[in-house]
């Protein structure tokens, strides 16, 4: 739906085959992915970042006893965000530094640098 958006801003129909990455170059607009990875990583700051007795902190921490069902592991949160902090090339030890953490996943956010004038 986003492409879609981006396309019928631009007038460009797909007959014009111009990419989806031209497009969003063209609008300074990072993929979904991207934004998706940032949010979970700007969670994940905020959540090292709580005392020890928050909600969200001892959520995270849990271990669900019980047998699992069969087949492949479905994908944890914690998992994803481990994928993410590798992508990004970021240790868990940096979001004690709410700025430094915030410019070290800050990258896929480039709507707030257009909308400041």
């Amino acid at each position: 739906m986003e492409m879609k958006m981006l396309r019928w801003m631009a007038g460009v129909t797909r007959l014009d085959r111009k990419t989806n990455a031209e497009i969003r170059e063209r609008f300074g607009v990072a993929p979904i992915p991207d934004k998706l990875r940032e949010s979970r990583l700007r969670w994940y700051g905020r959540v090292l970042r709580a005392s020890d007795d928050t909600v969200c902190k001892i959520g995270l921490g849990l271990d669900i006893q019980g047998t699992r069902p069969r087949g492949r592991p479905k994908q944890r949160l914690l998992d994803t965000i481990h994928v993410d902090l590798k992508a990004e090339r970021i240790h868990p030890d940096h979001a004690r530094d709410r700025a430094v953490w915030r410019q070290r996943i800050g990258k896929a956010d480039p709507a707030s640098k257009r909308d400041k004038r």
